[in-house]
């Protein structure tokens, strides 16, 4: 078949991932406050997508690319249908917001609110707070022969300005930027009531521009490429490097201009001039541009109209007794431990782990790679007490973690000078990992602990993404996490690894060859994987001959897909839904039903998805999960996913989705909390 019918085309396949997210605010079974946050976190992920891919996008036009991708498009091809469909979902947000949101929420005492909509005493109430809080932060900057256009950041609101001065007839441009520290909803004083801060400003403009004719004014934002590429990745000092490229992020190229409707063609031309922007880089938007602000709105205390809390719980083997911690490391020669977060706790676990083999006497180095974490990690906090103690403590940190970079610089160098090992990863490589090695001296030998998970050691998104984790003393497993910590922090060639899966070594060979075996058992045999994208040609073809062959395939895919599910005679043996609730389904999980070598099943979790970014350009790490009890619990997940009706879509061959009917009752995330309660109940 040609690659246009083969494979759908990766932009447009992410676009229709963040229209399910958009749905999910447009969804009356979720509370209005949830539906908020699910509108900016689609914003947010609307801004990332121009930031990175638009942006690479528009580079590769600008370098005159036009080698196809494996869908069979160009890249000037791609931007015209990423337009269209952009304009087709933020169009469809606007109306939630204005028609949807803003009456619903207005019935529950949150009411959006414009200036003419208040009164003298509202007024007189946002003046003050106007003249006590904004007025001192605001800058006007104006455009003349003696001040040129003002440097615009990327992300940021601001309003354009038209003033005329009535003395000399002059028309002069002045761009105000909207301080992104203060809230972007001002409230008023009966706490249910909102005004956006960009209406305060435009309101008091003769305050920043005195004695001069306010003639027009219009809100704009800008959005600029972030992606960052370090020039020398073979540099000395990959830090210094990944600084620098840091402070040109600022100063990327502009790839995408929003304009309140409204806006007259005058500041519209002037703008796209002074950035460099052609018509099809506009997109004129309904008020409010950038709905990101709506994460201030979603933190107001109204439990009502949010998710009932949930509470992390501890399974029973890792529970404290009488106030007394267990000892993990006893635990973890009984057998090992399956986590699955945030049903199960993060604090209570991984932190724990972490921190017991850091005051632990008798452990002798903690081995950690760090792609994300958060300001405020007790897991860095435990390096560093280890590596105070005089533990040998190595920290790998990806310093190019897409916007985490200054973040792990941060982090980088507080445990440099506690005297940690830092190391910055392989050159043209990402360290993806999220592994621990923990070694212990014991009575009867060295033993090595250790922790693989599907997700960062991050305690703020470990509340919110669905991760597994496995914990294990598994003396191979700890053999193949010691050579994966000297090939990362030494010279090594051609390693070996008895059990785990290794990216950019081996891990796409075995993965294919997995496939290809369970390929052969023709319809007695099974595939489930469960990813957050699935883009790699190449593994593709290979669901697709198993599917050919008769194989059942059932995959389930939060984010990107490929694939065509259901074509016959290529893949009508491909099942292909996706999750999306309240937990960001974050976990990747690859099970094969014939996959050991007795023809048992076989299952892995860990660090990759299926995109030739992971598979080539990654170190990645996925672990069998061998207890045959920690096998069905795994199992059972999956079929709880398959057979979701509530949260669950499905991609028909032409790349659309539709979305389980209304009245299912299979929920996911439900499901997965009331085992996570009866697995604290259960007794170890």
């Amino acid at each position: 078949m040609d690659d246009a019918d083969r494979l759908l085309n990766r932009e447009l396949s992410w676009l229709e991932f963040n229209a399910r997210v958009l749905a999910m605010a447009d969804d009356e079974r979720v509370p209005l406050l949830e539906r908020a946050k699910f509108l900016a976190i689609f914003s947010s992920n609307l801004d990332e997508f121009f930031q990175v891919r638009v942006a690479g996008l528009k580079d590769q036009v600008a370098a005159r690319v036009t080698k196809k991708t494996p869908d069979g498009v160009t890249p000037a091809e791609q931007l015209l249908s990423v337009r269209d469909r952009v304009i087709e979902l933020t169009t469809r947000a606007q109306r939630t917001f204005a028609e949807v949101l803003v009456p619903e929420l207005a019935e529950h005492g949150v009411r959006f609110c414009s200036y003419d909509q208040l009164d003298a005493d509202d007024e007189k109430e946002l003046l003050q707070a106007f003249e006590e809080r904004i007025f001192p932060v605001l800058t006007p900057l104006a455009v003349d022969p003696a001040h040129p256009f003002p440097y615009i950041s990327g992300l940021s609101l601001n309003l354009a300005v038209v003033v005329d001065d009535g003395e000399t007839g002059e028309r002069r441009f002045a761009r105000v930027k909207v301080p992104n520290l203060l809230p972007r909803f001002v409230g008023l004083s009966d706490g249910e009531r909102f005004v956006p801060l960009e209406a305060v400003i435009a309101a008091n403009l003769e305050a920043l521009f005195p004695g001069m004719d306010i003639e027009q004014h219009h809100t704009f934002r800008v959005t600029r490429n972030a992606d960052l590429t370090v020039a020398d990745e073979e540099a000395e000092d990959l830090l210094a490097a990944v600084e620098i490229e840091l402070r040109r992020r600022r100063f990327g190229r502009a790839v995408r201009l929003e304009l309140e409707e409204g806006t007259s063609d005058e500041v519209r031309t002037l703008l796209q001039r002074e950035l460099d922007l052609e018509d099809d880089d506009v997109f004129v938007e309904a008020r409010p541009l950038d709905m990101t602000g709506l994460w201030g709105i979603c933190s107001l205390d109204l439990p009502d109209l949010k998710d009932p809390v949930w509470t992390p719980v501890t399974q029973s083997r890792l529970a404290s007794e009488d106030d007394t911690p267990v000892s993990f490391f006893r635990e973890l020669r009984r057998g090992d431990v399956l986590l699955h977060h945030p049903y199960e706790s993060f604090s209570t676990s991984v932190e724990e782990f972490v921190r017991q083999a850091a005051r632990d006497p008798k452990v002798l180095a903690i081995k950690l790679t760090l792609y994300r974490t958060s300001g405020d990690s007790p897991i860095i906090h435990s390096l560093i007490r280890a590596a105070e103690a005089g533990k040998q403590v190595v920290a790998l940190v990806e310093l190019k973690a897409r916007f985490d970079e200054q973040a792990n610089i941060g982090w980088a160098r507080a445990l440099e000078k506690a005297g940690v090992h830092v190391v910055y990863g392989l050159v043209g490589l990402k360290t993806h990992t999220k592994t621990t090695l923990v070694v212990r001296d014991e009575p009867d030998r060295i033993r090595r602990y250790c922790h693989i998970g599907t997700g960062n050691y991050n305690p703020k998104t470990a509340r919110t993404y669905e991760d597994l984790g496995l914990l294990t003393c598994d003396p191979e497993v700890g053999a193949d996490l010691t050579n994966l910590f000297n090939y990362l922090t030494g010279y090594a060639r051609d390693v070996r690894y008895e059990k785990m899966l290794i990216a950019p070594h081996h891990l796409r060979h075995e993965l294919d060859s997995l496939i290809a075996h369970e390929a052969s058992f023709g319809a007695a045999g099974r595939i489930t994987l469960k990813m957050n994208s699935l883009v790699d040609p190449a593994l593709i073809d290979a669901l697709y001959a198993a599917s050919a062959g008769g194989t059942p395939v059932d995959l389930i895919i939060r984010g990107i897909c490929c694939l065509r599910p259901g074509v016959p005679g290529l893949s009508e043996n491909i099942h292909v839904r996706s999750i999306i609730g309240r937990y960001l389904e974050h976990s990747r999980i690859f099970r094969f039903e014939h996959g050991g070598r007795d023809g048992e099943p076989v299952t892995f979790i860990g660090s990759a998805d299926l995109m030739p970014r992971n598979l080539d350009r990654r170190v990645e790490a996925l672990v069998p999960i061998d207890a045959p009890e920690l096998q069905e619990r795994v199992a059972q997940l999956l079929a709880i996913a398959l057979a979701d009706d509530v949260l669950s879509w499905s991609l028909d061959p032409d790349g659309s989705w539709h979305r389980a009917p209304v009245g299912g009752s299979n929920d996911t995330h439900v499901q997965m909390r009331e085992l996570a309660r009866d697995r604290r109940r259960t007794l170890a």
